[in-house]
């Protein structure tokens, strides 16, 4: 995890190991959310594109939509750990490491802001990873399960890292239609207050 290159939070480049997992081919969309969550009063900035990701979902929204998920399918779905998700851009075990996730070149996998037209796009457009999966950078950035710190990386344990006991902030992660190149690379890191709903957040389902 982590780079050389950038910001104090993404140094030092260490190595983890994380159990087995399972994440989300694609970012979870609007019509997914409303199937699960029904007329809650939900709002997405881009409303009415039902296969484009979900936005304007605070954190704890998406943790409530888990709950509601879990309870209706008896699975044990979760937001990725920030380990997890970076492990999973890079492309895992079949990296090509790439600066982004599945290319070096942004116009082949993300939307962004020179050619998204300043909104989300249905998800799978793009071209996928080497994992097989979808929009890791782009679309929306993507909410992660640990709370933020700066210098997490300097304490992170090598074994299945979850973040900081104790924080403000939540970590997103991938870029979004918003920004230009700005976290879109994969080992870019931001922190987001959890309560807020922002059109250009949303997240991917772990497991």
């Amino acid at each position: 995890m982590g780079s050389k290159i950038g910001g104090s939070d993404k140094k030092p480049v260490h190595t983890v190991k994380l159990d087995g997992f399972y994440i989300g081919k694609y970012e979870v969309t609007q019509a997914q959310y409303h199937a699960v969550m029904g007329n809650d009063g939900h709002l997405n900035f881009f409303e009415g594109y039902p296969d484009c990701p979900v936005e304007r979902v605070s954190w704890f929204n998406a943790v409530h939509f888990i709950i509601k998920l879990n309870d209706l399918t008896g699975d044990k779905y979760r937001l990725p750990t920030e380990a997890e998700w970076e492990y999973a851009a890079r492309g895992g075990n079949k990296s090509l490491s790439f600066k982004y996730s599945g290319s070096d070149s942004t116009s082949d996998i993300a939307w962004c802001n020179y050619n998204a037209g300043s909104m989300t796009h249905p998800v799978g457009l793009k071209k996928p990873n080497e994992l097989g999966i979808f929009d890791m950078s782009g679309n929306v950035w993507e909410w992660c399960a640990d709370w933020y710190s700066e210098f997490y990386y300097v304490v992170s344990p090598v074994k299945n890292p979850t973040g900081p006991a104790t924080g403000t902030e939540r970590v997103i992660r991938g870029g979004s239609w918003f920004q230009d190149s700005f976290g879109l690379n994969t080992t870019d890191r931001k922190a987001v207050n959890p309560e807020w709903q922002l059109g250009f957040v949303g997240f991917r389902l772990c497991k």
